[in-house]
């Protein structure tokens, strides 16, 4: 069971972002120095001056264990500011979960300690020298932790949403509860499920076999490709459904990309009225966009997914490793949506993206987490895409138009990225946003390997037509999201359809 230990200095605020992390994963929380206080019967500085820091340390080793060896449950553990300064704690705590150290410059240490009403033993006396001391001797010991977020001029909520982002674990409520989190495949096992059967695509089967045959559900194998993505499918899987004797009671599981998971999430949501899912993304495409936000459908010919309804999954369990088998071309496919959330809210993904595909590879979990954090801040402010949602469409207007005018030769991620730089030289055009914004998306593009041009046999005409009908549409004008700067997206209504793509 990994547990999440937050630790740091006094005066970082670990247990004021420990209870929001807490709240936030729905999780349960233990303050170790409160567990300390109740089972001595004092308080900490009763137990310092009566006992030593010897024996105070001792309880504190105790606390630890009994803590940990308690809970029945992933537990949000506040530790105080030397918990594990002893190598049996540290060893205990990082073979039980995971250590996030907070950190900050005195001057915040300061700030905060002098507004705590509680009593620090080991800081009594003049706060500014003996916290610097204090620093000082335990500054190799906080240097030695690679996990860390600094605090300075942030608010707990925010430091907690950081955590998350570190951990890749999120709650999500707006639409119905469930959970985000970036794991393991095994991890599976571990979530309780009745009759649980599992889809995925032939693709998928060719390259995972083993692992569905390990987790041991009965599956499902539906044809790959956006081309399959329609109501024959839908209805194969009705049939399936029934033939295996689900009920509503039942499991579904949907292993593979996003088209698998539409489907399979659609459905989910209408078999017998709705029965549960979870989703087990195995594209980068999915787990930083598709996979999350509730989204289920198929397409008609006349447009992508203007058949769907909103019915998230119970889990999305997103497990890095299983991109390694994915071709190289669809991982470039699947970073356009990334880039996308860098220029809607993440300056920093946006520049870890610029670094180019082989820094991506070799970091790919930390943008799996960065990608994923981006769309459930926006999907839990919006759920129902009334408002600002609709600023994760940015480079879709045009993208979903050129993916179906090239009858799905390009790939989804391949027409995202010319929508992007589409939208972003309409956006300069209307005075929205400036030249150089579009010169760095497009070269962060093009360093990923993405095309930014529509290509030339593609009729703009065609293209202009096919967004008339977009699921975005209304009676008078097309809603574009379109880049103002970087992390800033202003949602504008368009009538002049021809002008978005008027070459200069």
């Amino acid at each position: 069971m990994s547990h999440i230990f937050l630790y740091g200095p006094p005066g970082t605020g670990k247990s004021t972002i420990g209870k929001k992390l807490a709240d936030n994963l729905r999780l349960p929380f233990i303050d170790l120095d409160r567990v300390i206080e109740a089972t001595a019967g004092m308080s900490i500085p009763q137990i310092m001056e009566q006992k030593g820091e010897s024996a105070f340390r001792d309880l504190e080793t105790l606390a630890l264990k009994e803590s940990v060896g308690h809970a029945s449950s992933v537990t949000v553990i506040a530790l105080g500011g030397g918990a594990l300064l002893r190598n049996e704690n540290r060893e205990f705590a990082e073979s039980n979960g995971q250590v996030i150290l907070l950190m900050a410059e005195l001057p915040t240490l300061l700030d905060h300690l002098q507004n705590d009403p509680e009593k620090r033993p080991l800081l009594a006396g003049d706060l500014s020298s003996k916290l610097s001391s204090l620093l000082e001797k335990r500054r190799e010991h906080y240097d030695s932790f690679s996990t860390k977020i600094n605090v300075d001029g942030s608010s707990a909520e925010e430091i907690a949403f950081q955590a998350q982002v570190v951990l890749g674990r999120h709650h999500l409520s707006a639409m119905g509860e469930y959970d985000v989190v970036v794991g393991q495949v095994s991890d599976l096992t571990n979530f309780p499920m009745q009759n649980p059967i599992l889809v995925t695509d032939e693709n998928v089967a060719k390259f995972h076999a083993e692992k569905i045959q390990s987790l041991g559900f009965k599956s499902i194998v539906i044809p790959s490709g956006e081309e399959h993505k329609n109501l024959e499918t839908i209805s194969f899987l009705w049939k399936a459904f029934l033939e295996n004797g689900l009920d509503r009671k039942s499991m579904v599981i949907a292993l593979g990309g996003g088209v698998a998971s539409d489907m399979t999430g659609f459905a989910a949501s209408t078999y017998m009225r709705g029965i549960n899912w979870v989703c087990l993304p195995t594209t980068l495409l999915s787990m930083a966009d598709a996979s999350l936000g509730g989204k289920t459908g198929f397409d008609l010919p006349e447009g992508k997914n203007l058949i769907g309804a909103f019915y998230p999954p119970k889990l999305v369990l997103a497990d890095p490793q299983l991109l390694k088998t994915l071709p190289e071309a669809e991982l470039i496919s699947g970073m356009a949506e990334v880039v996308k959330h860098g220029i809607v809210s993440d300056p920093e993904l946006f520049s870890l993206c610029s670094r180019g595909l082989d820094y991506v590879k070799n970091h790919l979990e930390e943008i799996v987490k960065r990608a994923m954090a981006v769309k459930i801040k926006v999907i839990e402010e919006d759920p129902y895409e009334k408002g600002f949602r609709a600023a994760l469409n940015l480079g879709h207007t045009v993208g979903h138009a050129v993916e179906l005018v090239s009858k799905f030769k390009l790939r989804h991620g391949e027409a995202v990225a010319i929508g992007l730089v589409a939208e972003a030289k309409y956006s300069v055009k209307i005075g929205l946003a400036t030249i150089g914004l579009v010169d760095a998306i497009t070269g962060t593009l093009k360093s990923l390997g993405l095309p930014t041009q529509i290509p030339k046999e593609i009729l703009r005409e065609e293209i202009i037509r096919t967004m008339r009908v977009d699921k975005k549409k209304n009676a008078k004008a097309i809603r574009f999201a379109l880049p103002v700067e970087m992390g800033k997206v202003e949602l504008v209504e368009v009538t002049d359809l021809e002008n978005v793509l008027e070459e200069e």
